[in-house]
C-alpha cells in the first residue's frame, strides 16, 4: 500500500476505486487481519477538513447526528445493497450499529451537491471508522480482538503506535468516483497528525461457503502470509484452513479479483506471478 503517497492530495492513489468495499458484520465469513507498518516521516497535525476534490469533502465528524448518518449510510450499504442479514433491531432501526461507534474517530466523505437530494437530508457517501490504541486500551480493546488473538502482536511491537481501520463503505453510484480516494487521503492525514506506526483492521470475504472461497484464501496462505512477528491468529472457534489449493493450481489473477479491497492494496499481482515463477511453480 503506497500510504506515503497519500501526504500529498495531489498524489492520492486510485487503486481503492476499481474494486468493490466489503463491510464490516457478523454475516461476513472469513476475517483476514491487515497490519500495515507506516513510514516514520511525521508532519503538522492536519485541520479538521482534511481533503477536497471537486464537490467531494472529507473530513472528521462533529458530533452524534453525523454519526447516525453514518450508520445510515452502513446499512444502506451492508444489508440492502450487500449480503449482510440484519437482526430484528438493526432492521427496524436501518442503522448499522455497535458499541465501538461510541468510542471510535469516523471519517465522512460528503457530497456537497447531494443533501437536498437526499431522503434524510444526508449528504453522507461514504465512511471509516478508526480507533487508536490508546482510545482502545482504556475502553476494551480493539475490535479485531474479537475475531483474531493480537496479543502477541501487540507485545512483540509494543513500541509502536496502532491503529485500527473499520467499518468502511462507500455508496455504490460513488464507487468509480473520487470518494474512496479521499477516505484514504483522510486516514492518512490522520495517521499524520497522531503519529500513527502501524495499521490494522479486518478484512472480510462476502458469504459462507468455504468451498467457494477456496481459491482466494489459498492465495492469502501461499502468497501472502505475513513475517512471523506480525501474525495473529483467529479465536478459536472461527478459524478455517486456509490452505485448501496447491500453489501450483492457483489461477492468480482470478483469485486477485476475489480478494477483500484491503487486502488488493498491500499487493501487487504482477510481482506475485514474477515470483512464482521464480520457485517454479
Amino acid at each position: 500500500m503506497r500510504v506515503d503517497g497519500l501526504a500529498d492530495p495531489k498524489l492520492i492513489s486510485a487503486e481503492a476505486c476499481k474494486r468493490r468495499e466489503v463491510g464490516w458484520t457478523p454475516e461476513w465469513l472469513t476475517q483476514h487481519l491487515v497490519a500495515i507498518s507506516l513510514r516514520k516521516s511525521r508532519q503538522q497535525s492536519a485541520p479538521s477538513k482534511r481533503g477536497v476534490i471537486g464537490q467531494l469533502e472529507v473530513s472528521l465528524t462533529r458530533d452524534k447526528r453525523d454519526v447516525r448518518h453514518l450508520q445510515k449510510l452502513r446499512y444502506q450499504v451492508f444489508y440492502e445493497h450487500g449480503g449482510a442479514v440484519a437482526d430484528i433491531a438493526t432492521w427496524l432501526m436501518r442503522r448499522d450499529t455497535d458499541y465501538f461507534d461510541g468510542i471510535c474517530d469516523h471519517l465522512m466523505v460528503v457530497d456537497r451537491c447531494r443533501r437536498q437530494s437526499s431522503a434524510d437530508g444526508s449528504s453522507a457517501v461514504g465512511t471509516y471508522r478508526l480507533l487508536r490504541q490508546d482510545v482502545a486500551e482504556r475502553h476494551g480493546g480493539f475490535y479485531s480482538a474479537k475475531e483474531f488473538d493480537i496479543s502477541g502482536l501487540l507485545k512483540r511491537h509494543a513500541g509502536l503506535r496502532f491503529l485500527e481501520l473499520g467499518r468502511s463503505c462507500v455508496l455504490p453510484t460513488y464507487r468509480s468516483k473520487r470518494a474512496i480516494e479521499l477516505l484514504w487521503h483522510g486516514v492518512w492525514s490522520y495517521v499524520r497528525e497522531h503519529r500513527i506506526d502501524v495499521m490494522i483492521g479486518c478484512a472480510s470475504f462476502e458469504g459462507t461457503d468455504i468451498e467457494r472461497l477456496a481459491r482466494p484464501l489459498s492465495f492469502l496462505h501461499h502468497f501472502a502470509r505475513a513475517p512471523e512477528s506480525w501474525r495473529a491468529a483467529a479465536r478459536s472457534l472461527r478459524q478455517v484452513e486456509m490452505n485448501r489449493m496447491a500453489k501450483n493450481e492457483i489461477d492468480i489473477r482470478a483469485a486477485w479479483h476475489e480478494l477483500p479491497p484491503v487486502c488488493t492494496e498491500n499487493l501487487n499481482p504482477d510481482v506475485v506471478m514474477m515470483k512464482s515463477a521464480e520457485d517454479g511453480v
